[in-house]
């Protein structure tokens, strides 16, 4: 990963976008990071789930089968204020 102060990246725009397809591209701001470039491949693994929620639930080991995942019907305690 490399480091680019904001004024350095915009020069050398072309480049940041190359490097980007071998590694993320940090750019600064008064010394803080603010930035990051990213391959278009490595922002679509990031950005898009490999899988949908219910496909995730049906993919469950059959271990979480034996979780219990009920509901306490405890109100609680009662104090006095």
């Amino acid at each position: 990963m490399h480091t680019w102060q904001l004024q350095d990246a915009k020069n050398r725009l072309s480049k940041v976008i190359r490097d980007a397809r071998l590694s993320p591209q940090v750019i600064t701001l008064r010394g803080k990071e603010e930035a990051v470039v990213l391959s278009f491949a490595e922002y679509r693994k990031l950005s898009h789930p490999k899988m949908t929620w219910a496909e995730l639930l049906a993919a469950a080991p059959p271990e979480a089968e034996a979780l219990d995942i009920s509901r306490s019907r405890d109100t609680g305690r009662s104090i006095d204020l």
